[in-house]
């Protein structure tokens, strides 16, 4: 019996040993604001071994092509023209396109062409004139074919088949695999070397990198909790803000390790000091991303439990503002928070993500207007994330904040990189949606993004009424002569 516990404790020790000392370096690394550049070279290595399934990948499709090929040479057909022509068309596709594999279609690759001009958009386009002055189309009208409805009929079909919504909300396509995606090609099955590299990288990931990611997250939470609570302690002051600004960097910096992310932050002399900062919206971790770099105050809804502890801390050590669920939906109450919270100099920036939703990594949607009738200062930043190491897009409605967390730490990792954009202000006579839609059209120009006029919470809700009587009127409106 001596023996077996005996044992147990050599085994245990020598798993956990290393864990161990994994860990107090992390975290000691983290509270002096270095690193060894282990991920960065991580990284490097992986892009090697990418790079080399790459080209295994296109040599064996070469190989299955050539196969394919030289079994097409030895078809027979009868001798007629009618014969050789439905020949051609079964076996090879037209304009030289090549068939894809089990109906695979990329999403860069849009299925349909869309004429721009008969989209209608959720606020029809009101035509200016040279001067900026809106000009109003004239109310004669041409003559009407009940062929005029046919493009109107093909756009929405189009719609219909492709939407520019919906895709935005799916993981988003790769063009190489990276031995981690699931798919039903079996890459990993087209050569034993590439078998062998999978095998190895399964092992690393769930037996090695998992374990060891879970242990950094629960500590990286304590932590944060403990070290936000003692600092609600310290007496309000500049002492108090620098210490709190310290203790956020350095909390944020070890749990960014739970996820393996290496972050690149651009453009430094941007990054926002008060006022409020924008963001286009990925997944819950870009408050993780951003809070790695600076002190950031946040606002959202209360919650009880363990998240509500967490929010208490938060709370203790910097002004941060929660809503009670009742008034969420109030705007008066939010804007008038907002600018309580942005008069103080003194406070850190707010940060806030104005499309409401986590959109795939690909394009930018519409942002509310309610953080930008605050009339304060804008701080614009772009996010983008790498999908070659992990797809960091939260689809909520498919996965739990658990599934997601879970995909996330079985992960290569989590590489982005951050652009601290000048500031902005809203000039004279501007809305608040024109200076919201100007903030979008910096961020999604900056982070190589698609900027999209629609509203991301179309995923969860049908179009609003007074959008569809809009474009009835458009509709109208476009069938006079102008």
């Amino acid at each position: 019996m001596a023996g077996i516990l005996s044992l147990v404790w050599f085994i245990g020790s020598v798993l956990v040993t290393p864990f161990l000392v994994i860990l107090l370096c992390i975290v000691f690394l983290a509270s002096i604001g270095k690193s060894l550049g282990v991920r960065r070279l991580y990284v490097k290595l992986l892009l090697i071994i990418f790079e080399y399934g790459r080209a295994n990948i296109e040599t064996a499709q070469k190989q299955a092509h050539r196969n394919e090929d030289s079994d097409d040479d030895e078809i027979t057909a009868p001798n007629n023209n009618t014969a050789d022509e439905l020949k051609d068309k079964l076996i090879k596709p037209p304009n030289g396109i090549k068939k894809p594999n089990n109906g695979y279609v990329p999403n860069d690759n849009s299925v349909i062409s869309r004429d721009d001009k008969l989209i209608l958009l959720p606020e029809p386009l009101q035509k200016k004139d040279e001067s900026g002055e809106i000009t109003e189309t004239k109310d004669e009208y041409k003559e009407y074919y009940l062929s005029s409805i046919f493009d109107y009929l093909k756009a929405g079909m189009e719609a219909i088949i492709e939407d520019q919504v919906t895709s935005r909300f799916e993981a988003e396509e790769l063009k190489n695999w990276n031995l981690l995606i699931r798919t039903n090609r079996r890459y990993e099955f087209i050569s034993w070397k590439l078998t062998a590299i999978w095998v190895c990288g399964f092992f690393v990931r769930y037996f090695f990198l998992f374990p060891l990611r879970v242990t950094i997250c629960f500590f990286g939470v304590w932590w944060l909790t403990l070290c936000t609570a003692l600092v609600g302690y310290v007496k309000e002051g500049n002492f108090k803000q620098k210490l709190n600004k310290y203790v956020s960097i350095m909390c944020f910096g070890i749990l960014s390790n739970a996820i393996s992310s290496v972050i690149t932050y651009h453009n430094e002399e941007n990054k926002p000091k008060s006022g409020i900062c924008v963001a286009n919206h990925t997944s819950p971790i870009d408050v993780l991303i951003l809070m790695c770099d600076n002190c950031y105050s946040l606002i959202g809804q209360s919650h009880g439990g363990f998240l509500g502890i967490l929010q208490r801390a938060l709370a203790r050590a910097s002004p941060h503002i929660w809503f009670e669920r009742s008034e969420v939906r109030d705007r008066h109450a939010v804007a008038n928070k907002l600018k309580e919270h942005v008069s103080n100099p003194k406070n850190p920036p707010i940060l806030i993500f104005p499309e409401g939703t986590c959109i795939n990594n690909t394009s930018v949607m519409q942002f509310k207007k309610g953080s930008f009738e605050v009339g304060s200062v804008i701080y614009p930043v772009a996010i983008k994330y790498d999908p070659r190491f992990g797809d960091a897009f939260w689809n909520s409605s498919k996965y739990s904040m658990m599934q997601y967390l879970y995909m996330m730490m079985t992960s290569w990792a989590i590489v982005c990189d951050v652009w601290y954009l000048p500031p902005m202000q809203q000039e004279e006579g501007e809305s608040a949606i024109d200076f919201a839609n100007r903030v979008k059209s910096v961020i999604a120009k900056q982070g190589g993004l698609v900027d999209l006029v629609w509203d991301g919470q179309l995923k969860r809700t049908k179009p609003k009424k007074e959008w569809r009587e809009r474009q009835q009127e458009e509709f109208s409106k476009r069938l006079k002569i102008e």
